[in-house]
């Protein structure tokens, strides 16, 4: 009883000090396009993407890295691995790998990449505007350390630190994110059964800088005589924050018979670079084994000709296959986009 009380003091306090974050950020569309290191944005996996965003308070698994990490306590087995790609705008791959490992009364651990590819894209300078005919591929990727634990039966908390790294060609700029998030279901005999909430703030760290040998050049001074020596100038970049947000989450999980399952998800989203958001979700679920998602993200905009968000509706279905042993996870994602076309995710997931 006394580890009890305990563990939900441990709740309260962690929930209390991310939602004392609101008011730092708060919702400011006039920032927006000021962040960088926005490719920890992008999300992966199929179904987060398929209900929205709006799993903040039942996403489970490799998966949870991104929504919230509290929820990579929820594995299943001795370890889990994860693999996706996204057919994202402009012809842009976001490809993601992750690997967990559950220690049991310790927790567990997890590590995981993004990377983005971007293809090859043609260099201009200013004498050949059109095109040097040559090419580059800028490099983006975010690398995590996730740790996440069960409290107990109903309580996870979880935390991930980010290695943000951007390069284009001899330029780049390097940071460090911090993740961390709580998740809270209501036992089976509570007034509330299957009502479940949850609270992260995602993309907490310092400011970015680009550096390196293209920021230099070799100049002539202004007024100076033609037979003088070009002298050495660098160009000093502007530092950026990270687009740092404050999710707050409840699902609703409804058994219609003992095959069929609906879970209600909604949260609202607080960014410090772009307006407030409100996602939706609903996922029916048949035997645990198959799948059918769809969500909604809904950002009211601040000005009369103001896009606040590019991104509507979504959609998408999974199947587990049990194998023996080992579980295999297949689920598939599109989410429409303004200006672009949808995006299409594919995602593998398995549990041993």
């Amino acid at each position: 009883m006394k580890k009890s009380k305990l563990n939900m003091r441990i709740v309260v306090v962690i929930t209390a000090i991310l939602l004392s974050t609101l008011q730092v950020f708060a919702g400011n569309e006039s920032k927006r396009g000021n962040a960088g290191g926005v490719q920890v944005l992008l999300p992966i996996g199929a179904r987060g993407t398929a209900l929205g965003g709006s799993n903040l308070a039942t996403t489970k698994g490799l998966e949870a890295i991104h929504w919230n990490p509290a929820g990579v306590s929820h594995i299943s087995g001795t370890g889990e691995a994860m693999f996706s790609h996204m057919n994202y705008i402009a012809d842009i791959g976001v490809n993601y790998g992750a690997i967990a490992i559950n220690a049991e009364d310790f927790g567990t651990i997890a590590l995981s990449i993004k990377s983005l590819d971007f293809g090859n894209i043609d260099v201009t300078t200013e004498d050949f505007p059109e095109g040097t005919g040559s090419t580059y591929s800028p490099s983006f990727s975010v690398i995590g350390l996730t740790y996440s634990r069960m409290l107990t039966d109903r309580i996870s908390v979880g935390a991930t630190v980010k290695l943000i790294s951007e390069n284009i060609v001899r330029t780049s700029a390097t940071g460090f994110g911090f993740d961390a998030g709580v998740q809270y279901s209501f036992s089976a005999d509570s007034p509330l059964p299957g009502l479940k909430f949850a609270v992260a703030l995602k993309n907490l760290g310092p400011s970015m800088q680009y550096d390196g040998e293209d920021l230099e050049r070799m100049v002539l001074p202004p007024n100076s005589d033609p037979s003088n020596v070009e002298r050495p100038l660098k160009f000093s970049s502007q530092e950026f924050e990270l687009p740092s947000m404050l999710d707050l989450g409840v699902s609703y999980d409804y058994s219609i018979t003992e095959e069929n399952r609906v879970t209600v998800n909604t949260i609202f989203q607080n960014s410090n670079f772009g307006s407030d958001e409100f996602r939706g979700g609903l996922e029916y679920a048949f035997n645990e084994q198959l799948f059918l998602r769809g969500g909604y993200t809904y950002a009211p905009s601040q000005g009369a000709t103001s896009t606040a968000s590019i991104f509507g509706a979504s959609a998408g279905a999974g199947v587990n296959l049990d194998l023996g042993g080992m579980v295999i996870q297949v689920d598939y994602a599109y989410r429409e986009t303004d200006f672009f076309n949808g995006t299409n995710t594919l995602a593998l997931q398995l549990n041993f």
